[in-house]
């Protein structure tokens, strides 16, 4: 068998605070839990159901936009940015929220959305008229004038198709949208901007916030027109993308990823380090989105100079280049290719589900959904989780009748369901009742899944053994195995279909370490164990096992010399003998000296 090894260290960041080696968890608020059965989401919901998220081992939770917006985009769309969007509750709401994340020992996460706001925030209005100090709060430009009629600036392409200017009648000016209309860019070249985004941090952090997830950061500058007034129009991609209306259009060289962009992270990593400096002394968590090549997640987390940006720019190379067809040499790659450019001092992430892309079990396949989360849940560093993966969720059929992302109904009802978002945002399967115990309302906002009635968290919690149960049980064993946030990780792929990987502490006893593995196939395999970790032993005990492996399963003995793994399965094992075998050679030895002293005498 060809094997490929990879080793490393898995703690290079300094042990102790808070979110380090930390499980986070996302919700969708529009979608978790409805207190006042409008269909909708709300933050009581969220905080009536806050024990759960703790329970499943969580450090903190992140919650998509709660600000107020005309929802446009969901949330992505702010009109006031210390304002709670009245779909989802009042400022009492919040802090009741807060409150009852401090009894039991949860962080809340906000998400902030920077880069534009809606277009109906004050400051865009404010803007529009050129009212004294909010002139430049956005990006404006008259345009060009070509054979006497007025053209857009250039050819920059928005992400929702079509082209990032609209004009505006009022003010007599084109203004600059990444995303929707109604999503003007605000402009971070103006220091009144800069300030008053700042000043928005300072006020949830006060309100007992803990970090923010910071979005589209890729975004959050541009080139600026020349002394003529000139903004150049961005390379064409060619003949792989020839719909002048589609994003790919153009090769993003003056929108994306400007060097100003990493010194803005820097500026907010300041502001948080120096309120924590200021307040209780615990540190504030930075999460970042950002679709980028991974030369520009090292400036996300650093400049190299001691300048800080983000604790967690959000690893989305899992997500981005990994799916049901990859091997495990693919998964290897993808690893290898995230540690090898991490900063020193910083530490990992793996995020394998958001709101924006499909489901772990669609993605991969629902026979592989426990081998996905046992996956991320023994990698070195920190695991988010969106909800709803521990419990196997597959994405949700939805008409395009039914369709409200604009993703999707910026397109026609023959590729909507290519871009569409909605089918991994539809509501909390809590139980088998109306509505999967999420709201009473006749109708939510989005449809139920139509499984909801076997697929939900009660049923999971009454079951024998379940997708939530394993996956309860591998965030416990993270929190108390020294091994699985300390250990060194030494990877290894077997031919094509199978990843082993141990997390072992140098000078330790083997039952104190593990080896985990993935079969990435539909093929039975058998490995040698012993062979691929020798440090290691030769017989273990099956911690934790995919849901539908019925030999073995957790609890059961195994040889590692001769351990066959069925398809489409993974294990983590605990080395060294267990208790049984342990008991046996214990026996075998007590009657090997009683037969030597009867001989000797």
């Amino acid at each position: 068998m060809r094997v490929l090894v990879f080793v490393l260290l898995a703690f290079a960041f300094t042990e102790g605070t808070w979110y380090n080696d930390g499980n986070f968890y996302q919700i969708y608020p529009r979608s978790f839990m409805d207190s006042n059965d409008d269909g909708i989401g709300d933050l009581k919901g969220i905080t009536q159901r806050l024990q759960y998220v703790k329970n499943l081992g969580m450090s903190g939770t992140w919650l998509s936009p709660i600000f107020k917006s005309p929802m446009k985009d969901f949330g992505y769309d702010t009109a006031d940015y210390i304002s709670i969007q009245p779909d989802y509750g009042t400022m009492d709401d919040f802090e009741a929220l807060i409150d009852k994340a401090n009894e039991i020992g949860i962080k809340i996460i906000l998400d902030f959305v920077p880069n534009h706001s809606s277009d109906q925030h004050e400051w865009f209005k404010k803007s529009i008229n050129r009212e004294p100090g909010y002139e430049d709060f956005y990006v404006w430009h008259p345009g060009k004038i070509v054979n006497g009629q007025r053209q857009v600036p250039n050819n920059w392409v928005s992400v929702f198709r079509g082209s990032t200017w609209t004009w505006n009648e009022q003010r007599g000016e084109y203004y600059y949208h990444t995303f929707l209309k109604e999503q003007p860019d605000l402009n971070y070249r103006n220091q009144a901007t800069v300030d008053a985004m700042k000043d928005v941090l300072r006020f949830w952090m006060r309100k007992g916030v803990y970090g923010f997830r910071i979005d589209a950061v890729p975004y959050l500058f541009e080139v600026p027109a020349d002394a003529n007034g000139n903004i150049p129009d961005e390379p064409l991609t060619g003949a792989s993308c020839p719909d002048p209306t589609h994003d790919c259009y153009t090769k993003h060289i003056y929108t994306q990823n400007l060097p100003e962009t990493f010194d803005m992270v820097y500026q907010w990593r300041e502001v948080m380090d120096t309120f924590a400096k200021q307040t209780d002394g615990v540190p504030r968590l930075m999460m970042i989105e950002a679709y980028t090549p991974l030369e520009n997640m090292k400036k996300l987390f650093e400049d190299g100079h001691g300048r800080l940006g983000g604790q967690i720019p959000f690893n989305f190379e899992l997500i981005s280049y990994l799916n049901g067809k990859s091997t495990a040499k693919d998964f290897k790659e993808i690893i290898d290719g995230w540690i090898s450019q991490l900063p020193e001092g910083q530490e990992n992430n793996w995020v394998l589900g958001n709101h924006d892309n499909k489901r772990i079990a669609t993605r991969f396949g629902i026979e592989r959904a426990d081998l996905i989360n046992i996956f991320l849940q023994t990698l070195p560093g920190i695991a988010i989780t969106y909800n709803g993966e521990e419990l196997a969720l597959k994405d949700v059929y939805i008409s395009w009748e039914d369709t409200i992302d604009p993703a999707g109904c910026n397109t026609s009802p023959d590729v909507y369901d290519q871009y569409s978002r909605d089918p991994v945002r539809t509501p909390f399967p809590w139980n088998s009742q109306k509505n999967a115990g999420f709201s009473n309302s006749s109708t939510t906002w989005l449809p139920v899944s139509l499984d909801y009635q076997t697929v939900n968290v009660e049923a999971q919690e009454k079951a024998a053994i379940s997708h939530l149960k394993t996956f309860r049980k591998l965030t416990s064993m993270r929190r108390r195995e020294k091994a699985l946030t300390q250990g060194n990780f030494k990877m290894k792929v077997v031919g094509t279909d199978i990843l082993a990987y141990e997390r072992r502490i140098p000078n330790t006893q083997p039952k104190e370490n593990f080896v985990i593995i993935l079969n990435l196939s539909n093929n039975t395999h058998k490995i040698n164990i012993h062979e691929l970790f020798p440090q290691m032993s030769q017989k273990y005990l099956v911690e934790v096992a995919s849901l539908h492996s019925l030999s073995p399963t957790e609890g059961d003995e195994i040889d590692g010399k001769d351990f066959e793994v069925k398809p489409n399965v993974a294990f983590v094992l605990r080395g060294g003998a267990p208790k049984l075998y342990s008991y046996l050679i214990l026996c075998f030895t007590f009657i090997s000296t009683i037969i030597n002293v009867f001989v000797r005498t």
